[in-house]
């Protein structure tokens, strides 16, 4: 297969398909190289506390802007509950501004750690809630000045951000989670959706529903990107992928994966990652996020330049 090397999204894809790379945390110095590998777009994740190391998410997306010039940078996931309204768009707009309008803020409702809620002293069964007010607060901040608002969790009496992010109108909001309440959020609110751990018929249905719950909303349902948290495990043969890929997720998750990874994880060789991802760019996804998964953190960046010169290629067009 050809290298990706200097090749951006529209000339390997039409424009169609773009391609990204999740980080571990302590790995964010690579995103220069996958810069150069041709990807869109590099991501990170972020929890306050959790089974595993994680960095704030932002701070890492500052140091990714310093050190690239043409990749996006996304958060997968920033858990937006977890801040005052206010903060959040503050540190959002800084990092757009640093990177030059490169941001894409994945949002998150979290939850699955309850005590990084507990920590901040924000109850675990409002977090949906929040999250609804915090996207109202987001855009108002990064579009207007002078903002009066009243809501149960933000009061703001005639202030204005600045400065405003470079993006107009504020970075895309792309909007995760797999619930009901993720789809009416994503419709409602959203300029995206990011599920994760879906098969592509689940994503077919669930991006019809979200573009349903746009059209409710007077909005423009054709313009919501889908996007998918995708894990993926390349190994010589589909078996050995399996093993690696279930006991990652048991890791990373703290609970068994074994009956779960054959239907949500993108894994085997070359040829069978390549075609399981052709099923979900048919399911209409066009921005995936792909999320390494391997027996050893040392063979990440081997995995990345793998996938650019043994995967992607292959869908072209």
């Amino acid at each position: 297969m050809p290298s990706l090397i200097g090749r951006t999204s529209s000339e390997r894809s039409g424009g169609e398909l773009k391609f990204g790379i999740n980080l571990f945390p302590q790995q964010w110095e690579t995103a220069t190289h996958i810069e150069e590998l041709g990807y869109d777009s590099v991501w990170t994740s972020e929890h306050i506390f959790f089974y595993f190391p994680t960095f704030d998410a932002l701070t890492s997306l500052a140091a990714m802007a310093a050190r690239t010039s043409r990749l996006q940078l996304g958060t997968a996931v920033f858990l937006l509950p977890l801040r005052p309204a206010a903060l959040a768009a503050k540190e959002i707009a800084s990092v757009d501004v640093l990177s030059q309008g490169r941001v894409i803020l994945g949002v998150g409702i979290g939850g699955e750690y309850a005590k990084e809620f507990e920590a901040v002293g924000v109850p675990v069964k409002e977090r949906g809630r929040r999250t609804d007010e915090a996207i109202e607060v987001l855009k108002l901040l990064f579009t207007q000045d002078n903002v009066s608002f009243q809501g149960r969790f933000t009061t703001l009496d005639g202030v204005s951000l600045q400065p405003k992010p470079a993006q107009a109108g504020g970075p895309p909001i792309w909007v995760a989670g797999r619930s009901d309440a993720a789809i009416k959020r994503a419709g409602r609110l959203g300029d995206g959706y990011l599920p994760y751990l879906f098969s592509p018929e689940r994503f077919r249905s669930s991006m019809a529903k979200v573009r349903e719950e746009a059209e409710k909303a007077g909005r423009d349902p054709g313009a919501i990107t889908g996007s998918i948290y995708q894990f993926i495990c390349l190994a010589d043969s589909y078996e050995e992928a399996k093993s690696a890929a279930a006991a990652e997720l048991a890791m990373r998750y703290n609970q068994p994966f074994e009956g779960l990874v054959d239907k949500y994880v993108v894994m085997g060789n070359a040829d069978d990652c390549a075609r399981r991802l052709g099923d979900f760019a048919e399911a209409g996804v066009s921005h995936f996020i792909l999320v390494p998964l391997m027996k050893s953190y040392p063979d990440f960046m081997s995995h990345v330049e793998a996938y650019a010169r043994d995967i992607t290629p292959s869908l072209s067009g």
